[in-house]
């Protein structure tokens, strides 16, 4: 490294002087990119593992057949929790008895441990 020469240290203190402070060692130091924070901004949205409640829409009625599908609306799907709309209280306890299909029907079409529960709501 070299002496820096007599014209740019006078430089550098007219630049700090008309600055009010030194020029900063690194311009970029306080900047964070965004892609450190995707993760956990995913996790915190429930989506970390690239299941949307689109894609369980799209393929609900495949999943669950012509009449449940009729009867019954995906309303979100969160952290693995599958949130399913019936119309009738009767369906609802059918639906009960049919979760461990269901289940085997889920992971056969979204994959392994997509989802992890199934809740039910009557509206």
């Amino acid at each position: 490294m070299s002496k820096p020469s007599r014209s740019s240290k006078i430089r550098e203190e007219i630049l700090r002087e008309w600055r009010g402070a030194d020029e900063p060692a690194d311009l970029n130091a306080g900047i964070h990119r965004a892609e450190k924070f995707i993760t956990a901004i995913l996790k915190a949205a429930g989506a970390e593992d690239g299941l949307n409640e689109d894609q369980v829409r799209a393929t609900w009625k495949d999943l669950a057949g012509d009449f449940i599908a009729r009867h019954t609306e995906p309303i979100s799907v969160k952290s693995g929790n599958l949130v399913l709309r019936v119309t009738q209280p009767a369906l609802r306890f059918q639906l009960e008895q049919m979760k461990p299909m269901l289940f085997t029907r889920i992971r056969q079409q979204l994959g392994e441990g997509k989802i992890k529960s199934i809740k039910f709501q009557l509206g």
